[in-house]
């Protein structure tokens, strides 16, 4: 084992026959029971696949594995050995039969454990690639298939750095023939069917849509496109977008593009997922821009198409200039009536299910709830800012709370609210979205403030209510100073490091942590915690100053005591000098 670990790390060399085999076995196995000396694999390139039958990303993973081993195999010198993580011979037979490749047996689960080890298999699917010594040639295997396929051959650190050199020339030089065409297409398709060549879109502002049909955020996005896309064709401007679909089902591709008014790439078009790559796609949808001369104007413009539709074109740095200074007139000019009311949409429902004219709340300190019932860490969220929602009541009347529903229907909103004390922007009500693209909510749950003018205080209450609780009313900057001045003023006679029974390998140190869980405890802290980072252990001042502590090289104090040797008193979650 300590001679096939040097192997792993890149220094001694060893026979692959030894990292392998077992006393009782020097043969691998193919799927209809052939057995294969591992001595036949001298030469080769070998990726040990470790992945298991009721692993659903392994599941996905294979079969873009298959088409990589069929490309590669019967070319150059490359095999795979399946390590196999089943839990029973069944599963194991049922999932090797769709490989065409070699396998350690599962019976020798001897072996499959020392090859987890050896390599440090934490999660799977896993891909190591290893030469015919067993010398560590890529550990990132299932990485490097799914980003560059067979391209990637023979997946060594100089392959890797050249495939990276040839990406960064190909983006200095791009030109929307080097993004568009390949050695065996130089078109793209309408949605009828028709070949239209390349050739006739230079000199254009391209758009390349990179989605995927069944996304949910594709799907709202798209509406918002075709109409963008139909004004500026009729005001006659000289744009297209090319769709360069992300789908894996060409029937929802077909369904989905037929519909629609701009060209794409075939589906199943080998060069989409080399696109994503060369333009470091991070999210979907995502519209990059390139200008007349083929090159990258815009990295992302769908979110600019989402908040000013055509005022974004022709998204020169200039226009998004002149957008940030709209934007920030728009927020200056920020009421609660310019976020709240549209047309006859002047009101939220109360509990009783009255309507409460916007009117009524004007003036007041608001904070604007985006939450939703099947939304675990929401249900959570929810009773700690019922909690707080009280607290804040009972201390000014002149606040409020107004929940936005990302629920499904009208049954889970109905049953969700009624766990709540606050007001409610109705079921499926249109002022949804602009709430949520004025405040940009990528997650939930979100927590906006709002000052009595309706101007925005902060986005991340969330944040502050976890923190602080209702301390953190009205959630301005300067109760945020008050705040931070009272923790500082709390802890600083607090020793800087303490000594626990608990946990005496290392000094625990005074750190500012925003939520935790006491290790002594087991309830939640704020704020200030003796942390161990090492070893992810947090103690309450109160746990780590009164009791069982040395604190500067003092003794401990005795079990149940509530004063620490150098003079601590703990009461709650405040430790003082006595």
């Amino acid at each position: 084992m300590a001679e096939t670990s040097k192997v792993v790390n890149g220094s001694d060399a060893l026979d692959l026959h030894s990292l392998l085999s077992s006393p009782a076995r020097d043969f691998l196995v193919r799927n209809d029971g052939e057995q294969v000396k591992i001595d036949s694999l001298i030469g080769k390139k070998i990726g040990l696949y470790f992945s298991a039958a009721w692993c659903g990303p392994c599941q996905r993973f294979t079969p873009q594995l298959v088409e990589v081993y069929n490309e590669l195999s019967s070319k150059v010198g490359f095999e795979i050995v399946f390590v196999s993580g089943d839990e029973d011979e069944e599963s194991f037979g049922d999932y090797f039969s769709k490989m065409p490749w070699l396998a350690v047996p599962f019976t020798d689960s001897e072996t499959r454990d020392r090859l987890d080890e050896l390599f440090k298999v934490r999660g799977i699917p896993n891909l190591v690639m290893v030469d015919d010594h067993g010398k560590l040639v890529n550990e990132n295997g299932v990485g490097v298939i799914r980003s560059y396929g067979a391209d990637a051959y023979p997946f060594t650190p100089e392959k890797m750095k050249e495939i990276k050199e040839d990406e960064d020339r190909a983006r200095r030089e791009q030109t929307l023939r080097s993004v568009l065409v390949t050695p065996s297409r130089d078109f793209v398709i309408s949605p009828d069917g028709n070949k239209v060549p390349v050739s006739e879109l230079e000199g254009k502002t391209i758009g390349l849509l990179f989605s995927v049909a069944s996304y949910r955020k594709c799907t709202e996005f798209t509406p918002k496109l075709v109409e963008f896309y139909t004004k500026l064709k009729e005001n006659k401007e000289d744009f297209e977008i090319v769709l360069i679909s992300l789908e894996d089902d060409e029937e929802s591709f077909n369904q989905e593009f037929k519909t629609k008014p701009w060209l794409s790439l075939p589906f199943n078009d080998k060069s989409a997922s080399k696109l994503a790559r060369h333009f470091m796609l991070a999210t979907l949808p995502t519209l990059v821009i390139l200008g007349p001369d083929g090159k990258t104007r815009h990295s992302n413009v769908a979110e600019a198409i989402d908040d000013y539709g055509v005022l974004a074109y022709p998204f020169t740095p200039e226009k998004f200039e002149e957008l940030k200074e709209i934007e920030k007139a728009k927020v200056e000019a920020q009421t609660l009536e310019s976020l709240l009311v549209s047309g006859d949409l002047n009101y939220v429902l109360g509990k009783d299910g009255a309507k409460v004219l916007i009117s009524d709340l004007v003036g007041k300190n608001i904070l604007i709830y985006f939450s939703a019932h099947w939304c675990p860490p929401c249900r959570a969220f929810t009773p700690k800012l019922v909690e707080v929602y009280k607290q804040i009541k009972e201390r000014d009347e002149a606040f409020e709370l107004i929940f936005i529903s990302s629920d499904r229907d009208q049954e889970s909103f109905d049953e969700y609210y009624s766990q709540m004390p606050w007001l409610a922007l109705p079921f499926g009500d249109p002022r949804k979205t602009s709430l949520a693209r004025t405040f940009k909510v990528g997650g939930i749950p979100m927590l906006a403030a709002l000052g009595p003018t309706g101007k925005t205080v902060t986005k991340e209450a969330r944040d502050l209510v976890v923190a602080h609780g209702a301390e953190a009313y009205p959630f301005t900057e300067e109760r945020l100073k008050e705040i931070e001045a009272k923790y500082d003023d709390m802890a600083k006679e607090w020793p800087k490091k303490v000594k626990h029974v608990l946990h005496e390998e290392h000094e625990l140190e005074l750190t500012r942590v925003q939520v935790y869980t006491c290790d002594k405890c087991e309830e939640e802290g704020t704020i200030w915690s003796y942390q161990c980072d090492e070893c992810n252990f947090d103690l309450h001042a109160k746990c780590a100053l009164k009791e069982d502590t040395k604190a500067d090289g003092d003794e401990a104090v005795k079990e149940g005591g509530s004063e620490s040797t150098d003079g601590w008193v703990c009461d709650g979650d405040v430790c003082t000098k006595a």
